[in-house]
C-alpha cells in the first residue's frame, strides 16, 4: 500500500505528462502500471507503507533488487527497460518537486536488449497483400472495406488506429488529409489517388451511411471497425502469400516509409509524414542500412570544396 501523499503525487505527475507532454491515454495507463508496480515492490521490500520519505531514500541496492525481482518473474528486458524509463521520469519529477537527491534511481542502467527493427514488405509483396486481402471476404462491401483500410496504411503511412478513426467529415478524401496521431499531434498527409479510389469504392458499396461524426469504416453489424478484423484478414492473406508473421498492418506503414526512402525521399520529410517526434525513430522504421543513411546525410550536408 502506498501513502495518500504518494498517490496524489503519482496523479499529479500523470496530469503533468498529459498536459505538457501530450501523452496519449494508453501511454498514461502504461506509465501508471509501471510506476505502481515499482512502488508496490518497494513497499514489500521495505516492509511498510511507502510514502514520500522512504521513496526519497531509495538506494542503488534497492533498484537492483527491484530489477532482479522483475526479471525473476519473467519480465523481458525490453519491458523492464520501459518500466525503468517510466520510473526514472516520475522520480526525476518528484525529486525536483520535493527537493531530494534522485541519483540512485536515475543512475540505474537499463537492461540491454536487441532492438527489433520493423520489417517492411518488398514493394511487390505489399501490392500482393492488398490484392489478396480483397479476395478474403465473401461480402463485396467487406472486401472493399478491408482493401481500403490496407491501402491507406500503405499508401499514406497511417497507423491502423488513425485509419479507423476517419469519420464521415473526412470523405470524400481530400488531396491532403489532416491526421491526429499519438499524443494529439496533428500532421498533414498527402493522399494518393489509389487510396482515394479505394475509399470511394468502399463507401459506394457500404450499406451504412457515412455520417459526419461516425467512423467511416464499419463492422459487419454497422458498429465501429476494430483493428482485430484487419489483423485477422491480413493474417489470412499472408498465409496464402507465404509471407512471414511480421507482415502485419503496422508493417504496411513501415513499408510506406522504406519504399519512399529507397526512392530518394528525404528522411526529414518522411519523419513528418509518419508523425514521429524523433528522427531516430524514423531511421528505425525505415530499416535502412548505414550506407543509405550516409548517402542521405551527404546529400543534405555536402562537404566544402
Amino acid at each position: 500500500m502506498i501513502s495518500a501523499a504518494l498517490t496524489d503525487a503519482l496523479a499529479g505527475w500523470l496530469d503533468h505528462q498529459r498536459a505538457l507532454n501530450g501523452a496519449a491515454d494508453n501511454t498514461l495507463k502504461a506509465y501508471q502500471t509501471d510506476v505502481l508496480g515499482f512502488l508496490g515492490f518497494m513497499t514489500q521490500h521495505h516492509g511498510g507503507a511507502q510514502g514520500l520519505g522512504p521513496l526519497s531514500r531509495i538506494t542503488v541496492s534497492d533498484m537492483r533488487a527491484w530489477m532482479a525481482h522483475e526479471r525473476g518473474r519473467g519480465v523481458a528486458a525490453r519491458s523492464l527497460a520501459r518500466s525503468l524509463s517510466a520510473v526514472k521520469t516520475f522520480y526525476a519529477w518528484l525529486a525536483e518537486r520535493e527537493g531530494f537527491e534522485p541519483t540512485a534511481v536515475l543512475s540505474t542502467r537499463s537492461p540491454k536488449f536487441q532492438k527489433k527493427l520493423p520489417r517492411p514488405l518488398a514493394p511487390d509483396a505489399a501490392r500482393a497483400m492488398i490484392d489478396t486481402v480483397e479476395i478474403q471476404a465473401r461480402d463485396p462491401w467487406i472486401a472493399a472495406r478491408d482493401t481500403a483500410v490496407v491501402t491507406l496504411l500503405y499508401g499514406c503511412g497511417l497507423r491502423i488506429s488513425e485509419a479507423l478513426a476517419l469519420t464521415g467529415r473526412d470523405v470524400p478524401l481530400p488531396d491532403t488529409l489532416r491526421i491526429k496521431g499519438k499524443g494529439g499531434k496533428e500532421r498533414l498527409v498527402p493522399v494518393l489517388p489509389a487510396a482515394r479510389a479505394a475509399v470511394a469504392a468502399y463507401l459506394r458499396a457500404c450499406p451504412y451511411p457515412a455520417e459526419p461524426d461516425s467512423p467511416i469504416f464499419r463492422g459487419t453489424r454497422g458498429g465501429p471497425l476494430y483493428p482485430r478484423a484487419i489483423q485477422t484478414v491480413m493474417a489470412q492473406a499472408r498465409m496464402q502469400l507465404g509471407l512471414p508473421a511480421t507482415a502485419t498492418p503496422h508493417a504496411m506503414r513501415h513499408s510506406f516509409a522504406t519504399h519512399l526512402l529507397n526512392a530518394g525521399g528525404d528522411l526529414r520529410a518522411i519523419q513528418e509524414l509518419l508523425g514521429h517526434a524523433s528522427l531516430s525513430t524514423t531511421q528505425a522504421y525505415t530499416a535502412v542500412d548505414t550506407a543509405r543513411l550516409m548517402e542521405v546525410y551527404d546529400a543534405a550536408h555536402p562537404k566544402a570544396g
